[in-house]
C-alpha cells in the first residue's frame, strides 16, 4: 500500500520584545493607542489569547523567555545569558569558556554608577582597547554589539573557570560597582571572580582617559568609562529545534541576544541590511528577509527589539509609534504569506515601571484550521477573551507543531 506524503505547513513567528504593557496615558497601553490596522486584521482572522511566558507571576528575562517560547524549559536548558550574547556576536565559544553579558557604563571617580548604559552609546574603538587582555593566563575577548551592549568571553582552554560567579552590574543607577564573588567554594569560581574584578578595574583604568571619552566629555556626553559584567554562562550542547520538532528554522533579528538564542537552538541566522536592533532598524528589509527565508525554511522567527527599549526608557509615545511602524512597515508585508502568522511578545515592559513585569502577553495565531474567535483587536485586554485562553510559553511550540503537521501523538 502506498503512503500519502501530505504537505507540511510553515510558520512566521513575530516576537515584539517587551510589547506588553499596563494602562498609563489616557488609561491605554501603547499597544491599544497604536495604529495596528494590519495586526488587527490578523486578530479578526485568527485565534487569540494570553501567554504567561515562563509561568504566572514569574518575571521573564528575554533569554529565558525565548527558550520557553521555542519549547525549551528554561529551568533545564538555560546556559546563562552570556552564552547567547557571545554566540550572537559571532564570538568563538567552546566548552570550558565562560561568557558574560556586559554594558559600557558611566561611573564617577568613586565607582558610583551614573548611567548603566552610558547614554545607550558604546564604541568600537573603546571595545578594541579592551579586547584580547590577558589576566592570570586567561585571554579575555570583548565585542561591542548593539548600542552600549557587549559580549565578553574568558577562554578556559587550560584554566579551570566557572560560571558560578556574581554580577558586577548594580542593575540600577546610583549604586557602587559591585565586587564579583564566587557563588560556590570551588577554585574555578574563585579564579573566575578574581579575573572578573581585575578586568573591571582595568576597563576603568583604560577607558576613563581614552581619547574617545575625552571627546564625549567635551560634547557634554556621558563617557563610556567602565564595563559592567553580568549573566555568566558556559556553553553546553542542546538538541536542535530540527531534532526535537522535525522542521527547519531561521532567525531574522538585529540584536545579538536573539541571534545567539537562535544559533544555540540550531536555527540559521539570516543577515539583514539595516537590521540594527534599535529604533532605526529597517523593518521593511526584515519583512523581505523573512519572506525570502520562508522559501528554504519551515519556521521563521522574526524579532523586533525597540519596543522593549522604549518600555525601559518610560517612553509611551515612542513605544506606541514603534508599534505603529511595525504594523505598517513589517506586518503589512508578511500578513498574507502562505504560512501561519503568529504575533506575540517575550514579556511585558510597562513604561510606568521601566522594567520587565510578569504581566501575560497577547498572542494571536492566524492560519488554516484555527478556531477563529470573536476578538477583533490585538491588545492585552481584547486577547484575554480569545479562544486560546491563557497558556504558558512552553505550550506554544507544540501547538504550532501540530498546525504545521509535525505533531507527536501521546499514546495510541
Amino acid at each position: 500500500m502506498s503512503t500519502i506524503d501530505y504537505d507540511k505547513n510553515k510558520v512566521i513567528l513575530v516576537i515584539c520584545d517587551g510589547l506588553g504593557d499596563r494602562p498609563s496615558l489616557d488609561d491605554k497601553t501603547p499597544l491599544q493607542a497604536a495604529d495596528t490596522h494590519n495586526i488587527d486584521e490578523i486578530s479578526k482572522a485568527g485565534i487569540n489569547g494570553l501567554m504567561d511566558v515562563i509561568s504566572p507571576g514569574i518575571v521573564p528575562g528575554s533569554d529565558t523567555a525565548h527558550l520557553a517560547i521555542f519549547g525549551y524549559d528554561p529551568y533545564k536548558y538555560y546556559p546563562g545569558r552570556g552564552v547567547f550574547e557571545a554566540l550572537g556576536a559571532d564570538m568563538a565559544l567552546n566548552k570550558g569558556d565562560v561568557a558574560f553579558r556586559a554594558n559600557f557604563a558611566t561611573v564617577d571617580e568613586k565607582m558610583r554608577v551614573i548611567d548603566r548604559r552610558a547614554g545607550r552609546k558604546g564604541g568600537k574603538e573603546l571595545a578594541e582597547a579592551l579586547n584580547g587582555l590577558e589576566i592570570d593566563g586567561v585571554k579575555v575577548s570583548l565585542k561591542n554589539t548593539t548600542e552600549h551592549r557587549c559580549a565578553v568571553v574568558m577562554e578556559g582552554k587550560t584554566e579551570n573557570l566557572s560560571k558560578y560567579v556574581s554580577d558586577v552590574d548594580t542593575h540600577e543607577a546610583g549604586g557602587i560597582v559591585k565586587k564579583c564573588v564566587p557563588l560556590n567554594e570551588g577554585e574555578g569560581e574563585k579564579k573566575t571572580a578574581k579575573i572578573v574584578n581585575e578586568f573591571v578595574r582595568l576597563s576603568y583604568e583604560i577607558l576613563n582617559g581614552h581619547p574617545e571619552n575625552e571627546e564625549r566629555r567635551r560634547k557634554g556626553e556621558l563617557p563610556a568609562n567602565i564595563i559592567l559584567l553580568r549573566g555568566a554562562g558556559s556553553y553546553e550542547e542542546v538538541p536542535s529545534l530540527k531534532a526535537r520538532f522535525g522542521f527547519s528554522a531561521a532567525c531574522v533579528a538585529g540584536a545579538s541576544l536573539y541571534k545567539g538564542v537562535a544559533k544555540y537552538l540550531g536555527m540559521d541566522v539570516i543577515p539583514i541590511e539595516g537590521g540594527t536592533g534599535r529604533a532605526n532598524t529597517n523593518l521593511t528589509n526584515k519583512a523581505e528577509a523573512t519572506l525570502h527565508a520562508l522559501k528554504a525554511h519551515d519556521f521563521v522567527f522574526l524579532h523586533v527589539k525597540a519596543t522593549d527599549s522604549m518600555g525601559h526608557d518610560g517612553d509611551f509615545e515612542g513605544k506606541r509609534d514603534m508599534i505603529s511602524r511595525i504594523d505598517k512597515e513589517l506586518v503589512a508585508r508578511i500578513k498574507d504569506a502562505d504560512a501561519y502568522i503568529v504575533i506575540t511578545a517575550d514579556h511585558s515592559t510597562p513604561v510606568s515601571i521601566k522594567r520587565h513585569s510578569s504581566d501575560p502577553v497577547p498572542l494571536v495565531i492566524k492560519g488554516v484550521g484555527v478556531r477563529k474567535d470573536r476578538v477583533n483587536k490585538f491588545d492585552e485586554f481584547s486577547a484575554a477573551s480569545g479562544g486560546l485562553g491563557r497558556i504558558r510559553g512552553i505550550d506554544l511550540m507544540p501547538i504550532l507543531s501540530d498546525f504545521m503537521g509535525y505533531y507527536k501523538m501521546y499514546g495510541t
